[in-house]
């Protein structure tokens, strides 16, 4: 099982990666090569984002424009996935479980190390725990109580490959290819039971958990059920997306899709029953992928980490300024002339001007206008 998981991440190495060749409402920000030129997953913490792509590289995003790594570590035995809490970054890895402390983020620590029977390819912290997305070794329960001695206090066998993990309140939602989607109650950290199951109309590799409803990543796009009952949870939304979804976050009304063939999806979650696509980047092969403040910070196989951020609506994309230079005149209008040409700050075409300040020309010139609806 091993030896095929380490098989399956060389072929998505030596896939490649195509440039950015597209966008909407979304635009590129910063990127970070990484020395290993891969990225599976990112997690979020402050200042920094933590990247497993082989290694653990630690990058400062304090200034998202130039994202630089500050530190690394190459002792963790193949990282995969990545999680943040406190002072501390649980890495998943070949071997199971490395906790490593970053109270100083420029000098990361291994502290501690629990070994896992499968390969750990997801992490998700919760209550004191770590849950292992463990492949075909099921959902492992490790206590942080001592994170200098992490433990195995209770597993999960499943009948399938998890790929997968989110924590939310009392339960674990694993991620599988050929299952759907599992739901493990944890309110017992010793003894963990699965109480339902969800057959997707995507094969799930990740999965994300905001109130009654689960977001899943997976082959064909996102996909969206309703788990209120987590003993009979339901598949009640889908959003088609290009290539395969690895991964998905949500932030605010909005979910954020790595995928290895479309890059960067954003996707309204604002009514969950009726996901509906609303921007996207053409960023190298995404696998791991974090959001924060309509920023999203992706790990892409073959790319490193990418910083792009979401815009909103309406916005028309161009790789120049289109709004010409010109002396600007203060104008405060109640509606725009039928033939006017609108832009935002940053010279790009409005195509669906809303109130406020905006760039208009008119007649060949520039002004700006105050506009009231």
């Amino acid at each position: 099982m091993k030896a095929a998981l380490s098989a399956i991440g060389l072929l998505l190495t030596l896939a490649g990666v195509a440039p950015a060749a597209d966008s909407l409402n979304v635009r590129l920000v910063g990127h970070c090569d990484t020395p290993l030129h891969e990225g599976y997953s990112v997690a979020l913490s402050g200042e920094y984002a933590y990247v497993a792509n082989g290694r653990l590289d630690v990058v400062s995003v304090a200034d998202p424009a130039h994202p630089l790594i500050v530190a690394h570590m190459d002792s963790i035995d193949y990282a995969w996935a990545v999680a943040a809490v406190g002072d501390y970054a649980c890495v998943a890895g070949d071997m199971g479980l490395t906790v490593v402390s970053v109270a100083d983020p420029m000098h990361p620590v291994e502290v501690g190390h629990c070994d896992a029977p499968e390969i750990a390819v997801g992490v998700a912290v919760g209550g004191g725990y770590a849950h292992l997305a463990d492949a075909s070794g099921g959902l492992r329960v490790i206590s942080l109580a001592d994170a200098a001695h992490p433990v195995e206090v209770g597993h999960c066998d499943t009948n399938y490959v998890v790929s997968g993990v989110a924590v939310a309140g009392s339960y674990a939602y694993l991620a599988d290819y050929s299952a759907g989607l599992g739901i493990c109650s944890v309110a017992d950290p010793a003894h963990p039971v699965e109480v339902g199951r969800c057959i997707a109309s995507v094969p799930v590799r990740g999965v994300t958990v905001s109130g009654d409803y689960a977001y899943v990543a997976g082959d064909y796009g996102m996909g969206v059920i309703s788990v209120a009952d987590p003993a009979h949870p339901v598949e009640v939304g889908h959003c088609d997306l290009p290539g395969t979804a690895w991964n998905v976050v949500l932030d605010g009304a909005y979910a954020y899709v790595a995928t290895d063939a479309g890059g960067l999806r954003v996707v309204s979650i604002a009514d969950p029953v009726h996901p509906v696509e609303v921007g996207y980047y053409a960023a190298p092969s995404a696998h791991g992928v974090a959001a924060r403040g309509g920023y999203a910070y992706v790990a892409a196989d073959g790319g490193g980490l990418w910083v792009l951020q979401f815009y909103g609506q309406g916005v028309e994309e161009s790789p120049k300024p289109q709004a010409p230079s010109q002396k600007l005149a203060g104008t405060v209008v109640r509606n725009l002339p039928q033939d006017a040409v609108t832009f935002d700050a940053m010279g790009r075409r409005v195509v669906k001007p809303k109130p406020g300040v905006c760039f208009v020309r008119d007649a060949g010139r520039t002004r700006k206008v105050v506009v009231y609806r």
